[in-house]
């Protein structure tokens, strides 16, 4: 378990490279300047950046293979898995979902600052996104499951990896869930807080 931000940081800096690692460390800065113009994160957190929000982020990757893509992140928010995946991969294309105009605001100017030119900003409701076969889906409090599934399932394909970190409610989320598309998936458990889960499975 990872329990303190240095913890947290040397946990990132082992997927990665020094570009990489430069790229998040202005993404933690920035993202504590932005937050007092908009709430990007719970003030509560900005103290555990590394471990609440990177870490967590980043610790998704040991759940696909290395070489996959395209990567569709829905509801990417402040920019947590995707903008942290872009950064450790850059050789992945990755897609941010984010309906909200300033949360495409930061997310364009943090994918340009950071120079992701593997990292595409959707500003669109999922809704109105184009299909294309993803190779992987995160969301991270995106919505309940079933919605989940209802809303992306046409971006998915018997081969796409989900990955859906849901808190304390992995489990019972999961188990909530028909026994149908239940079975395809299972319940990883977080590296960056205790009880938490990541809901991870391969097809519907």
């Amino acid at each position: 378990m990872i329990a303190s931000e240095e913890e947290a940081r040397a946990f990132v800096a082992g997927l990665g490279d020094e570009p990489a690692m430069e790229r998040l460390e202005w993404l933690i800065r920035a993202l504590i300047e932005e937050n007092a113009r908009q709430n990007l994160v719970a003030k509560t957190s900005l103290g555990a950046l590394w471990r609440r929000h990177i870490a967590d982020s980043a610790q998704l990757l040991a759940h696909v293979p290395r070489e996959t893509g395209p990567w569709l992140d829905l509801g990417t928010g402040a920019g947590f898995p995707g903008l942290v995946i872009a950064a450790l991969r850059p050789a992945l294309d990755v897609r941010l979902v984010e309906s909200r105009g300033k949360r495409v605001d930061w997310l364009e100017r943090a994918r340009t600052e950071m120079g992701l030119g593997n990292c595409q900003v959707i500003g669109k409701r999922l809704e109105a996104v184009e299909s294309f076969p993803a190779g992987i889906i995160s969301a991270r409090a995106f919505a309940p499951l079933p919605r989940l599934f209802d809303l992306s399932a046409r971006f998915s394909t018997p081969h796409t990896v989900w990955l859906l970190p849901k808190g304390r409610s992995a489990a019972q989320e999961l188990n909530q869930l028909p026994r149908s598309r239940r079975s395809a998936f299972h319940v990883e458990q977080s590296l960056t807080e205790p009880g938490s889960g990541i809901i991870v499975g391969q097809r519907l």
